[in-house]
């Protein structure tokens, strides 16, 4: 197994841990702060594929724009979810 099979299993493994992390976590700002690193991680993916202007398009979109979206609005309302 080469260095670049390596890298691309644990940055599988990394994105689906962020995954599993932004879905159970209740404090909401830890949860977009792990959807952000599902798109980062997913930025690398496109770059190891070579198709940086979806690489790009994808950190900018993706991992800036929405992770700004997300905490804007958070602070407009509360951080965390109502417990049932």
């Amino acid at each position: 197994m080469g260095l670049m099979e390596l890298g691309i299993i644990i940055l599988s493994v990394l994105m689906i841990l962020s995954a599993i992390f932004a879905v159970i976590q209740k404090n909401l700002m830890l949860a977009v702060l792990g959807s952000s690193a599902v798109s980062l991680i997913l930025t690398i993916f496109f770059f190891i594929l070579h198709a940086p202007d979806v690489a790009l398009t994808e950190a900018a979109i993706g991992v800036a724009l929405s992770t700004f979206i997300f905490i804007v609005a958070l602070r407009k309302t509360t951080g965390f979810e109502e417990e049932e």
